[in-house]
């Protein structure tokens, strides 16, 4: 198995806990995307991985990387080519908010601007897969709803 590193546009095959596979995107680092895309058998048809929705973008800690394989790589375009859009909200007061991009923008956003936008946080990759698979088995993912925006 060949250890990715950090090249963005490079494809990754992720196994997951029921021996089926999920499908990832290096972008820039630490970001890659994760594809509504799951096999059964492992595949390296990097124009079929491609042709599916990115389910979500998140920055990845390079923890335990060793278990998804490399599988090939294309140059970036299309939604994967796009900044990366989270949100930050402050601790103390939960109605302060910032939505940023990897192109360096940054905004103030009231919580219910943050709706539907990724938390700006780093996750381990056995969270990430423990959140393709929860996706594709159509249940909630608890760190997914943890890290939602705090509306009240």
């Amino acid at each position: 198995m060949k250890t990715p590193n950090h090249t963005p546009g490079a494809f990754v095959r992720i196994g997951l806990r029921d021996g089926s596979y999920g499908y990832g995107r290096l972008l820039e680092a630490p970001f890659a995307a994760f594809y509504d895309y799951r096999t059964l058998e492992p595949s390296a048809d990097l124009d079929a991985i491609a042709s599916k929705p990115v389910l979500f973008r998140l920055a990845v800690r390079r923890k335990n990387w060793e278990n998804w394989e490399h599988i090939g790589s294309k140059p970036l375009e299309g939604a994967v080519a796009e900044p990366v859009v989270m949100f930050d909200q402050d601790v103390a007061d939960f109605r302060r908010c910032t939505i940023w991009d990897t192109l360096g923008n940054a905004r103030a956003a009231t919580p219910e601007e943050c709706v539907g936008i990724e938390r700006g946080s780093v996750w381990d990759t056995h969270g990430i897969e423990e959140r393709l698979l929860d996706t594709f088995m159509g249940r909630p993912n608890d760190e997914e709803v943890h890290d939602r925006v705090r509306l009240k």
